[in-house]
This record gives C-alpha cells, sequence and structure tokens, in this order.
C-alpha cells in the first residue's frame, strides 16, 4: 500500500512538472490554457498568422512592435510586416553578467520603452490610449510582460502574439532545445535578415 502512494505521489510530481507540460500547439487560441508567463493582464492575444492578417487589413491603423533586444532583431531576422524594434530589455553595454536562469547573458529594463513607443506611435498618426498595439517577442513571455507595461501607462488595446517570433523550444526529440513549435517564423510568415534602418532603434 505504501509503494502504491509513493508510485502515485512520484506520478502526479511528473504531471505537475513543468518539462512535462503539453506543448502549446500552432496557432492555438485557447487562450485559457496559455502559460503563466505568456499571460497578460489585459487578456488579449493572437496567434502569428491572426497578427499578420490584421496587419495587412488595417495597415497604420493598427502597430505591430517587435520587442526583442536590438541583437536579436540583427542576427534572428526581423518579421517585415513589424513597424518598428522597440527593445522591452536590452543587454548590458558591457554584458558581464551571467543570467543562470535563462543560461545567458543578463538583460536589463529598458527605460525608453514607453516613451519610444508612443513616439512610433505618433510617426504613424495613431493617437489615444485605445489604439491597437500588436507586440512581439521571441516566445511571449516579454510581449506579456510590455502589454502590462502599456496597461499601466493607460493603454487599453494591447495584445500580444502569444508564440512570438522564434516559438517555443521542443521538449523532446532529435530537435529538442531548438525553438521549432511554433511561432512567426515556423508559420512561413514573411521575414528578413534585411533590417530597415528607419524601423530600428538608436538613442535619442
Amino acid at each position: 500500500m505504501q509503494k502504491t502512494i509513493r508510485t502515485l505521489a512520484a506520478i502526479l510530481l511528473l504531471a505537475c512538472s513543468p518539462l512535462v507540460f503539453a506543448q502549446w500547439a500552432p496557432e492555438s487560441t485557447d487562450w485559457s490554457k496559455l502559460p503563466d508567463l505568456k499571460v497578460s493582464k489585459l487578456g488579449l492575444y493572437l496567434t502569428p498568422k491572426q497578427a499578420f492578417a490584421m496587419k495587412q487589413k488595417e495597415g497604420n491603423k493598427v502597430a505591430l512592435f517587435d520587442i526583442r533586444t536590438r541583437y536579436e532583431a540583427m542576427y534572428v531576422g526581423m518579421a517585415t510586416a513589424a513597424d518598428a524594434l522597440i527593445p522591452f530589455v536590452e543587454h548590458q553595454e558591457l554584458m558581464q553578467e551571467w543570467d543562470d536562469k535563462r543560461h545567458m547573458y543578463k538583460l536589463e529594463p529598458f527605460q525608453d520603452f514607453v516613451p519610444e513607443l508612443e513616439r512610433r506611435l505618433a510617426e504613424l498618426g495613431l493617437q489615444g490610449k485605445d489604439v491597437p498595439i500588436i507586440l512581439i517577442c521571441r516566445s511571449g513571455d516579454r510581449s506579456s510582460k510590455a502589454a502590462d507595461r502599456l496597461m499601466a501607462a493607460g493603454y487599453t488595446r494591447v495584445y500580444s502574439i502569444a508564440e512570438g517570433f522564434e516559438g517555443d523550444t521542443a521538449k523532446d526529440g532529435p530537435q529538442a532545445g531548438q525553438r521549432v513549435v511554433n511561432g512567426w517564423k515556423n508559420a512561413g510568415l514573411p521575414w528578413t535578415y534585411k533590417l530597415d534602418k528607419a524601423k530600428m532603434y538608436f538613442p535619442r
């Protein structure tokens, strides 16, 4: 009996481990099942294809901002539909500190995020706190946090692309650890390594 209880406890513990959670399926819209890291307070989400369709249909009536770091845009590429790159966090000028949890150089909050976003909105001719804004990061984590930051600044229609640009990592199989599960790039949507200087962020 005691062995059975221990076995059941082990199975329950394994089932609750994030390593065995079902991966977020491409184009899934059951937002109630979003992993906590991708959840925003506004609760507004889009799949990559929905975001692309919305941008294609509405043009400059909706803003699509890439909020990854400048390094990511430069070395990983950028969605051609994005209106601008506005980093939500950035690497330190001298990358000397390490983030053990993320297995990468540490990122710092980007103080210019809201002012730069508002400058870009003005360039697009978008005014008011109810303008539709779409945010994309690597995998939907930072975009949800950035949406919360914009909500705190008074914005009410901020959508997070829950799959991000690169998507989530595969948990097992020959491509384990690679970002091949979902995301803008994996959906076959247009992107490029050739960046448009006018869309890039430069300190002012």
